[in-house]
């Protein structure tokens, strides 16, 4: 049974409401997501959270009452609140139906299976929370094996990736390392390196991608090193027929991995 909680003095409310603060998040290693659908998503996945907030006014919502039956057998608590206090978590003036307090994904490289899939997404210093929940649900969308960041990255599991993420944050493996340990695993096994650049002439279109595929997008301001470019294995670039110099980090990474994914899937690789 659900226990009630409507003071916003409350000392776990404080606690939850802190998780929107990268160094909390860090030091507790949970985060929070928000939403009947993300939530609904982790659950299907075989993600809980390990506490549930929801609103009186959408108690009766059948997903509601699922992730609360669903949370309360898995040993996690479910905890009625008012929607102002639920504005208080998410930190929207109009706020979800639910919040959830996960614990912290914890994949590292060698965990992952290259064989797994042909596309993988690498993304270098990335800075915006929008960009990074984008090119998650584009790693969801082409069935990428799961995406690095390399390096001073944006937090995955701050509330507004994970907003931006749409449930992607559940479904694509998230691996934080630095370069070198990148590079030394990636030459460990097969993997072909592909870089996003300006400073090449050869087009996405003509280069030949073999599987397992690792899609290198740098910073958006400042794009990859001259050295991280050299590592890899071809530089490719998406030509630009307007005044703007280049694309949106995001939008470059889903316009190439949708190419990545037409050439395997035509079993073009090389």
């Amino acid at each position: 049974m659900p226990r009630e909680i409507t003071a916003y003095s409350n000392p776990l409310i404080k606690w939850v409401r802190d998780l929107r603060d990268k160094r909390h998040r860090k030091q507790a290693r949970q985060f929070l997501a928000e939403g009947l659908r993300i939530l609904t998503e982790a659950k299907e996945t075989g993600r809980l959270p390990t506490l549930l907030f929801f609103a009186k006014p959408s108690a009766d919502h059948p997903l509601v009452r699922q992730l609360v039956r669903a949370v309360e057998l898995a040993g996690g608590e479910a905890i009625e609140t008012t929607p102002d206090i639920l504005s208080k978590l998410s930190g929207k003036d109009n706020p979800q139906a639910v919040v959830g307090v996960f614990e912290e994904l914890g994949t590292t490289l060698d965990m992952l299976d290259r064989s797994s899939s042909g596309i993988w997404l690498v993304a270098e210093r990335l800075r915006d929370p929008g960009n990074l929940g984008t090119i998650l649900r584009t790693g969801d969308a082409v069935g990428a094996g799961g995406l690095i960041l390399v390096g001073e990255c944006v937090d995955p599991f701050s509330v507004e990736a994970v907003r931006a993420s749409m449930g992607a944050l559940f479904t694509v493996p998230i691996v934080k390392t630095e370069w070198q340990p990148f590079l030394d695993w990636l030459r460990q096994g097969p993997g072909q390196l592909v870089g996003l650049s300006l400073d090449t002439e050869t087009d996405y279109r003509s280069a030949h991608y073999a599987a397992p595929t690792f899609l290198l997008t740098g910073n958006e301001a400042q794009g990859m090193p001259a050295d991280y470019a050299a590592a890899c294995d071809v530089l490719v670039k998406i030509p630009m027929l307007g005044k703007a110099d280049s694309l949106n980090a995001a939008v470059a990474t889903a316009v190439m991995a949708y190419e990545v994914l037409a050439q395997q899937g035509r079993g073009k690789t090389a």
